[in-house]
């Protein structure tokens, strides 16, 4: 069997553990800050407590260059919350409404915040990736969503 992929990013954040993680547990601002550059996000249902579900669209630009995960220009993903430690970590199950098989099944996301001298160090952890994700594409939009949650929290 193959081991599970994991992908991850760092960013240092110039603000406090206590501010970034008000942020993600917050449907509206999620809709600002997670959709990677060039995309934006619609929250359908949004439940931030342990075991809680939200359901989040995003949408790529309508310039025929997108391939969507769910349709031509949407990736519908279906989230849960896990695990929440207030101002430490935030785990989720994620999963993509995909009828491609590479893109299919639960995927663990962890973000964990790390009071630093400069602010907080945010590092999103991704795991049991679906093949169908390029390490270099979820890295960058990895990278790309932690730039919108410096801009949206400094």
């Amino acid at each position: 069997m193959d081991a599970p992929i994991t992908h991850t990013a760092s960013r240092t954040i110039l603000a406090a553990p206590r501010a970034i993680f008000r942020v993600l547990l917050d449907g509206e601002a999620m809709a600002n800050w997670r959709p990677p550059a060039g995309m934006t996000a619609r929250i359908e249902h949004f439940d931030p407590r342990p075991d809680g579900r939200y359901r989040m669209v995003l949408i790529y630009p309508d310039d025929g260059t997108a391939r969507g995960k769910s349709s031509a220009r949407e990736d519908v993903v279906d989230g849960r919350f896990i695990d929440i430690f207030p101002d430490e970590r935030l785990v989720e199950e994620v999963q993509f409404d995909s009828d491609d098989p590479r893109f299919q099944g639960p995927m663990t996301i962890t973000t964990t915040l790390l009071p630093v001298r400069d602010g907080t160090r945010v590092t999103i952890t991704a795991t049991n990736v679906p093949a169908g994700i390029s390490e270099a594409d979820h890295r960058t939009g990895m990278e790309s969503t932690l730039k919108n949650l410096a801009n949206f929290v400094e």
